[in-house]
C-alpha cells in the first residue's frame, strides 16, 4: 500500500511541478515579489519622479510668513516620515514670473499663495495642476494652520518667551500601571493589525489554490475515466490519501518558494537601493520593523510563528479532505465551481475577521469563533497577536482542528468511495447520507 500511495503522490506532483506552467507562474511570481520590494528603484530606473520631492513654492506677500511655514513643513518632514527625509521642499518664490506658470504642467510642484487677513489672519491659496495626495493635503494644511496660530498669537503682543511656551509641543509621558503592559507595545495592536493580514494573504491564497487543484484533478479524472483504471489497482482509501498528500506537499512547497523570493526581494533592496529613493516610505517601514522588535512581541515570535505554522498545516489537510470529498461526488468541474462557493465564503469571512480583530476586543464570540475549524487557522495568529486570546487557545484550536480532520477522514472516506465511480447526480446525496452511515 505504501509504494502505490508514495506512487500516486509522486505522479500527482509531477503533473503539477514538471510542467511550463509551473516554471513560467514561478518565474513571474518571483519577478513579482521582487519587484513589489523594489519598486521605488524600477520607477527611478524608468525615468519616474518616486524620489522627488514635492516642491512647495511659497509666494508670502504678508512678508512675515514664510520662515514660520518653512519650520513647519520640515517640523512634518521629521515627525512623520523621519529625521533624514525631504519629502516636502519649500522654497520662497519671489520671481516676477506668474506662479500659475510654475506650477502649471507640473505634478511634483504646488504652490501657497499668501495674503494679509483682517478677519483671519491669512488668506491662503493652493495652486496645483491636478488633484493632490490626501495624506499631503493634510499635512501641508495642518502646518499652515500652525503658522496662522503662532502669526495671531504674536499679533496679540504675546512675549517672546510665552509664545515659545504656546508654540512648543506637548511631551506626553506614558504610565502605564499594569506591569505586564510595557510602553513600546501600546502600538503594536495598530502594527499587527495592518503587518499581519499582508503576511496570511499568502495562505488565502494557496488555500483556494489547493481547493480547485484538487477538484480540478479528481473531476480530471472521472471525466477521462481514468478513475476506474485507477480504483481497479488501489483501493479508495489510497487514492485519496495521494490527492490529500500531494495537495498538501504541493502547497507547502509553493509556500517555502514564496518565502524564497521575499528574502531574495530584501537582499536585492539592499544591494541596489539608497537611502535617497523614496526615503519617507522606506523610513516609516523601517521604524514600523524597528518598533516590532524593540517591544517584548519580538520573544513572542518563538511560540506564534510555530503555532501559526501547525495551525495552518493543520487546516490545508482540513480544505484538502472537504475538497476531495467534495469532488468525489461531482461530475464535472463546473458542478464542484459551484459545491466550492461556501468553502469560499468560510474563507473570505475568517480573512476578514482577522484583519478587524483588533475592533473585537474582549468579546466572547470573536474567541469562540477562533476555535472554528477552516477559519482558525487565519483568525487565532492574529487574535493572539493583539493579545485578545492566549497560547492556550491556539493550542486548543489546532486540537479541535485535528479532531476535525478525523471526522472528515472517517465519514468522508465513506463518501469518497461511493462517489468516484459514480457518475450519475440522481439521488447521489441519499446515496452519499447511507455510505456515511454504514461501518
Amino acid at each position: 500500500m505504501r509504494n502505490k500511495l508514495a506512487f500516486l503522490t509522486g505522479v500527482s506532483l509531477k503533473r503539477k511541478i514538471k510542467t511550463k506552467w509551473f516554471i513560467l507562474a514561478n518565474l513571474l511570481l518571483c519577478l513579482g515579489v521582487v519587484g513589489i520590494f523594489n519598486i521605488n528603484s524600477i520607477i527611478k530606473f524608468f525615468g519616474g519622479d518616486f524620489d522627488e520631492p514635492l516642491k512647495v513654492y511659497i509666494v508670502d506677500n504678508t512678508n512675515i510668513s514664510f520662515d514660520l511655514l518653512k519650520e513647519q513643513i520640515t517640523t512634518i518632514n521629521k515627525s512623520y516620515y523621519g529625521e533624514d527625509s525631504n519629502v516636502y521642499e519649500t522654497v520662497l518664490y519671489v520671481e516676477d514670473k506668474d506662479i500659475n506658470e510654475i506650477v502649471k504642467g507640473e505634478s511634483k510642484k504646488i504652490a501657497f499663495i499668501i495674503n494679509h487677513s483682517e478677519e483671519n489672519v491669512l488668506d491662503v491659496t493652493l495652486v496645483s495642476d491636478g488633484y493632490i495626495d490626501s495624506v499631503d493635503y493634510q499635512l501641508l494644511s495642518t502646518a499652515v494652520n500652525n503658522t496662522k496660530t503662532i502669526l495671531a498669537t504674536s499679533m496679540s503682543n504675546v512675549e517672546q518667551s510665552e509664545l515659545a511656551k504656546i508654540t512648543t509641543p506637548v511631551e506626553i509621558k506614558r504610565e502605564i500601571l499594569d506591569e505586564t503592559k510595557k510602553t513600546e507595545d501600546e502600538n503594536m495592536g495598530m502594527i499587527m493589525t495592518t503587518v499581519f493580514p499582508m503576511i496570511i494573504l499568502p495562505f488565502f491564497m494557496l488555500t483556494i489554490f489547493l481547493v480547485q487543484m484538487i477538484g480540478a484533478e479528481v473531476n480530471d479524472e472521472k471525466t477521462t475515466r481514468g478513475m476506474e483504471i485507477i480504483i481497479s489497482n488501489v483501493s479508495p482509501k489510497t487514492h485519496f490519501a495521494s490527492k490529500v498528500l500531494a495537495g498538501n506537499i504541493f502547497v507547502i512547497l509553493q509556500g517555502a518558494l514564496l518565502i524564497l523570493y521575499t528574502v531574495l526581494g530584501f537582499i536585492v533592496k539592499n544591494i541596489i537601493a539608497s537611502k535617497q529613493i523614496f526615503s519617507g516610505l522606506d523610513t516609516i517601514v523601517g521604524d514600523t520593523v524597528s518598533k516590532i522588535f524593540e517591544s517584548s512581541f519580538a520573544s513572542q515570535l518563538v511560540y506564534i510563528i510555530p503555532l501559526t505554522l501547525i495551525l495552518m498545516i493543520v487546516t490545508f489537510v482540513s480544505y484538502s479532505l472537504l475538497a476531495g470529498v467534495l469532488a468525489s461526488i461531482t461530475t464535472n468541474t463546473e458542478d464542484f465551481q459551484q459545491l466550492q462557493t461556501p468553502i469560499m465564503v468560510v474563507l473570505l469571512i475568517g480573512y476578514y475577521l482577522a484583519i478587524m480583530s483588533s475592533t473585537f476586543k474582549g468579546a466572547l464570540f470573536i474567541r469562540i469563533l477562533s476555535y472554528v475549524p477552516l477559519i482558525s487557522a487565519i483568525l487565532s495568529p492574529s487574535l493572539l497577536v493583539v493579545g485578545q486570546i492566549g497560547i492556550i487557545d491556539v493550542v486548543i484550536s489546532i486540537i479541535i482542528a485535528v479532531l476535525f480532520n478525523y471526522v472528515l477522514v472517517h465519514f468522508g472516506l465513506k463518501i469518497y468511495k461511493v462517489g468516484i465511480l459514480n457518475y450519475s447526480s440522481t439521488g447521489l446525496w441519499k446515496k452519499m447520507f447511507k455510505a456515511m452511515r454504514e461501518r
